[in-house]
């Protein structure tokens, strides 16, 4: 039942926070009003979230709080000035991606455009790469129905795009008997729900499985259908494959505003020109109210979740086999689950994550506090692990709405408007699906003004090179028979060649800096963390684009890795 804005604004009070102002927009709360707290703008946000609304819009300002600017491209330049593609897509990671390809389908002018350097920059590579079941998300929640149907597509979409994938299975562990007997019940209707299939396992069984596991955990329940892939590889894959299916990938571009008319979008503003788009998707992550807005539809609010992970070296790969973690009866059915300990598909072993809220959209920093916080917690499930097994740290930001619920719908107010919004954990596993309703809605808005055709020449099967580390020695003799490139190792941590190095820079999508070389073929992710393969992948980069060193980033805008100086002045 909903509440209105009086009612809401006496909950919040009832709970502390004080000065805000409720109304309604639409079918939204808004609040505003100035807050001294970020803790307390989320909890005003949570508690509005539960007042029966569409959506909650949280214009609550942090006192003393100067926002950073976005960060922006470098580039302006002309090149997409007048373009009307039939659809633009705006984000490039997993879920912009995803769709670009499902749409690719169809004889459709396709652009993904991203404000950044390369595709998956943001949380799309910045996550554990774990495919869940889908038994942490509610019974009749989108989120929830489309973990389930995602999870069952990826066998087939990792084989036609050549991603490794793996159904390790997954564990969720529990250290009280107390907590088997009261939550096996409710695990049991969730998997009827969903169906997935799931079983209680004893300690006995579980020190079976996993025999590694300290006396901490007394019990676990199992998901089979639980997997891993790596993210970044994927979205690059994916991108790739929608390329080669005629879309069109704009990197470096950034939607800057919008014009709409009678409830339709007309235009969109970039740093490249200005596009005039049939249909335009927000799938642009932690951003996606921002694009909202900018199209006067903003009907909900992104509040940054962050959470910080841990890499072992491959070294400690065999003491895991599953995804797990140890978890109490609020973790269980909150919407963070804590983190835990996994075998990544590149068989290290990835450790967290945690999860905070913050007010910062681009803050990709770690924390020692928080890292030794993830090890501390994590650690002791296993026998055999410690802290100088780390190799690398990383953080990603989730972009949640106060609903906790993915936004998968065509606009109520802008005709010409998707939404894939929202779109936190489990959003890897549930991409596909997404990408599926999209396109779905997508085709229904512009079978209004014509007939939206099959594309006949559409090819699922990615084409690829081979990967080295992977091959048997036969296999590897064949390849650099074919092409000696291939016999020369650049990464000797990951067993990375020169020709896999070259057939990243010129894939459909080319990867052209350092860390978009990385994100394909992961050379610089082993122990050395680049120390010795990074001047390797430069010179390679060169020789493919014909540009000077000092021109290669790391990872777009001005991170150059080399400095261009004047000639030194040497006296007689």
């Amino acid at each position: 039942m909903k509440q209105n804005p009086e009612s809401v604004s006496k909950t919040l009070i009832k709970h502390g926070i004080l000065g805000v102002e409720c109304s309604e927009k639409r079918k939204s709360i808004r609040l505003e009003g100035e807050l001294a707290d970020w803790a307390q703008i989320v909890k005003a946000g949570k508690l509005a979230a539960k007042a029966g609304y569409k959506g909650v819009i949280n214009d609550i300002r942090l006192a003393g709080f100067d926002p950073p600017a976005v960060r922006q491209p470098e580039t302006r330049d002309a090149s997409l000035e007048g373009r009307a593609p039939d659809v633009l897509i705006i984000g490039g990671g997993v879920i912009g991606c995803s769709i670009a390809r499902e749409l690719s389908r169809y004889k459709l002018d396709i652009l993904l455009c991203d404000k950044e350097s390369d595709v998956a920059m943001h949380a799309s590579s910045r996550n554990d790469g774990m495919i869940h079941p889908g038994i942490a998300s509610h019974p009749g929640t989108l989120r929830g129905d489309m973990n389930v149907l995602g999870n069952a597509m990826y066998t087939d979409i990792c084989r036609d795009l050549s991603i490794p994938f793996e159904r390790y299975g997954s564990l969720i562990l529990y250290s009280e008997r107390w907590f088997g007997l009261l939550s096996a019940p409710i695990f049991a209707m969730r998997e009827k729900k969903f169906g997935i299939e799931g079983r209680k396992i004893s300690r006995k069984t579980l020190h079976q499985l996993e025999p590694n596991i300290t006396d901490e955990a007394v019990g676990a329940f199992e998901y089979p259908s639980s997997g891993v892939l790596s993210p970044y590889k994927l979205t690059a894959a994916l991108a790739d494959n929608a390329i080669e299916n005629s879309a069109s990938v704009s990197l470096d571009t950034m939607v800057e505003s919008m014009e709409t008319e009678h409830g339709r979008i007309t235009a969109v503003k970039t740093n490249r020109g200005t596009l005039r788009p049939r249909v335009v998707v927000n799938a642009a992550g932690v951003f996606s109210d921002v694009i909202a807005e900018m199209a006067d539809d903003r009907f909900f609010t992104i509040h940054p979740r962050k959470g910080e992970c841990v890499i072992l070296d491959k070294k400690k790969g065999p003491l895991v086999t599953r995804s797990m973690g140890l978890v109490g009866l609020a973790q269980a059915f909150s919407d963070t689950k804590g983190g835990g300990v996994m075998r990544t598909i590149e068989d290290n072993v990835l450790v967290g994550p945690d999860a905070y809220e913050i007010p910062l959209r681009e803050d990709f920093s770690t924390h020692r506090r928080n890292i030794d916080a993830v090890l501390e917690k994590h650690l002791p499930l296993i026998k055999g692990f410690a802290k100088s097994d780390a190799i690398t740290y990383f953080a990603g930001i989730r972009a949640a709405t106060y609903e906790e619920e993915f936004i998968v719908e065509a606009s109520e107010t802008v005709s010409n408007l998707m939404h894939a919004a929202g779109i936190q954990s489990p959003g890897l596993a549930a991409a596909p699906a997404v990408a599926l309703k999209i396109s779905q809605l997508t085709r229904e808005i512009l079978a209004r003004e014509r007939e939206v055709l099959p594309n006949e020449k559409f090819n699922p099967v990615r084409r690829t090179g081979p990967v080295m580390a992977k091959l048997t020695l036969e296999e590897k003799q064949q390849a650099i028979a074919k092409n000696p490139d291939y016999g020369i190792v650049i990464c000797r941590c990951e067993g990375i060649s020169k020709g896999e190095i070259i057939d990243a820079v010129n894939a459909p999508l080319p990867a052209v800096s350092i860390d978009a070389v990385k994100r394909r073929v992961r050379p610089g992710t082993g122990r050395c963390q680049g120390g010795f393969c990074g001047p390797l992948v430069l010179e390679i980069i060169c020789e493919q684009t014909g540009k000077k060193p000092c021109e290669i980033t790391k990872c777009g805008g001005c991170s150059n890795i080399l400095e261009e100086t004047a000639p030194m002045e040497v006296s007689p």
